[in-house]
């Protein structure tokens, strides 16, 4: 990749959180320099974010859908792994270890020029890292997080992508046959801050090159986007969890989140813990919540699966899913359409049903349903921790998948 002009010749570190910049209207915010140094207190009380508009999509590099990242050419103070961890960073002010700062991010040696008349690294000198998308699919944005890296984060950051079939080794990936497409030209980023990217590439990826200019610390990379499925991989599999993260299904509303998100309740393998379901607030009004979701595709629905794992005193008592035909038919604004109240009436799927606390509820269906989208509603309140649409899809829903993936490059 060729990089971008040259960075600005200096970036004078803040006299306070500096107030961040954006390339035009809509554009996220761009925060430059370093942070002050941590004095105590709360770390987070002057970290620099600002809304994007795209955190709403999956993030495809989420280690609990299987992201990985390969190798990466230094990781001198803190281990290339983190980069994927779930959850914000974490600052220890007194961890301390033989290297030096303990950090919860990615963080490499500083760089040095090859002579005393040259000390200073070369303009083009970085490090990098190639990590795999634990889903692959189409990018919408980027969030290169530099959390509590407040003078020792990188200069500039780059992004490319590539889109590979099988499991390639990080060799494999340095190819010469290996096209890269640029989603992030080289940007100066901002220490301490939450650096955004809004991508417009339009295809399907499954592998990311992050580089970091010319050395430093970068606490978390988000990857956010859509989920676009191997159609052959799918109908290999024939019956298969047709909400899942993995296979594209995703939640397209809810009317709480307030204390856990319900796109946790389509992520890969049983709940571990309370918080890594769905639960909502207190209802106190008599009625209900609910979540409304969007298949991989047309399907027929055989079995449904209501878990509510770790959820002990405060499981959802009764539970009724429902099922719509005719999303396919929307506009959801990614290609496949469901992306509103558009399509069919709902109807039910499953009559409300008593649930047990920390129960994996399994239910087959007397015949099955055709739909492309499904919602749970709960009553009173409470949460649960996962649901799985256990079908296959129509004829004509493979058909559209396997059109979307041919036309996104797959």
């Amino acid at each position: 990749m060729t990089p971008s002009p040259s960075d600005p010749p200096s970036d004078s570190p803040s006299e306070g959180p500096a107030a961040p910049s954006a390339d035009g209207p809509g554009a996220p915010a761009r925060f430059t320099g370093d942070a002050r140094p941590y004095t105590g207190g709360d770390p987070y009380a002057d970290y620099r974010a600002a809304p994007l508009p795209f955190t709403h999509h999956t993030d495809l590099a989420d280690r609990r859908l299987g992201a990985g990242v390969l190798a990466a050419n230094d990781e001198f103070f803190a281990q290339r792994e983190n980069l994927l961890l779930p959850g914000p960073a974490v600052f220890e002010p007194g961890l301390f270890g033989h290297k030096g700062k303990i950090m919860d991010g990615w963080e490499t040696r500083r760089r040095r020029g090859p002579s005393t008349g040259r000390p200073h690294p070369a303009g083009d000198d970085h490090d990098w890292a190639l990590i795999r998308l634990g889903a692959p699919g189409v990018v919408h944005g980027i969030v290169v997080d530099t959390a509590h890296f407040r003078g020792n984060h990188p200069r500039s950051v780059s992004v490319e992508a590539t889109a590979v079939t099988g499991t390639p080794a990080p060799e494999e990936l340095g190819s010469p046959e290996v096209t890269w497409t640029p989603l992030v030209p080289r940007t100066v980023v901002g220490g301490h801050a939450a650096n955004g990217f809004t991508v417009t590439a339009g295809r399907r990826f499954t592998h990311l090159r992050l580089r970091q200019y010319p050395d430093g610390g970068i606490a978390r990379l988000r990857v956010h986007g859509e989920v676009v499925p191997d159609p052959e991989w799918l109908g290999a599999l024939g019956t298969f969890d047709l909400v899942a993260l993995e296979h594209g299904g995703r939640v397209t509303d809810a009317s709480d989140r307030f204390y856990s998100p319900p796109e946790n309740t389509i992520r890969p393998g049983r709940s571990r813990r309370m918080d890594d379901g769905w639960e909502t607030r207190r209802r106190r009004d008599g009625g209900g919540d609910w979540i409304r979701y969007r298949l991989t595709e047309r399907a027929r629905i055989r079995a449904v699966e209501i878990d509510t794992a770790y959820l002990l005193g405060n499981s959802a008592g009764w539970a009724r899913l429902s099922v719509r035909d005719g999303d396919h038919d929307g506009d959801g604004g990614d290609g496949r359409g469901g992306g509103g109240e558009g399509g069919g009436a709902w109807s039910e799927l499953l009559p409300m049903t008593r649930l047990q606390p920390d129960t994996n509820h399994r239910f087959v269906l007397p015949e099955p349903r055709v739909g492309d989208g499904v919602r749970i509603d709960i009553h009173p309140d409470g949460g649960i921790a996962r649901l799985r649409v256990l079908g296959e899809l129509t004829d004509d829903g493979a058909a559209r998948l396997r059109e979307r993936h041919r036309l996104l490059g797959g």
